[in-house]
């Protein structure tokens, strides 16, 4: 029986193999709302609209950061990391000797 993937689970194995490119698209995005936003207060000067935007796109990437770490610390932990990458990995060439 083949399995098919629901649309969380490819998203989540994308977002796990390109976890810098989702952090970059976060911040970007988040950059963009934030000027977008602050662009519609008309009582802010232009630098402090610039400023917040920063900020706030700043503390999303954090965020986004904090959640590739948890994400990497799962794969360590139940060992998908491992296999995903023995596959590259000569056996043989790591042995001990005595």
């Amino acid at each position: 029986m083949g399995e098919t993937k629901t649309t969380l689970q490819s998203a989540r194995e994308w977002v796990v193999e390109h976890k810098l490119r989702t952090v970059g698209t976060l911040w970007l995005s988040g950059i963009a709302g934030s000027i977008a936003y602050n662009w519609s207060q008309p009582g802010m000067k232009t630098s402090v609209k610039i400023i917040h935007a920063r900020l706030h796109a700043q503390a999303l990437t954090l965020a986004a950061l904090a959640g590739a770490a948890v994400v990497e610390y799962y794969d360590h932990k139940s060992g998908t990391k491992v296999d995903r990458y023995a596959k590259y990995l000569p056996s043989d060439s790591y042995t001990h000797k005595d």
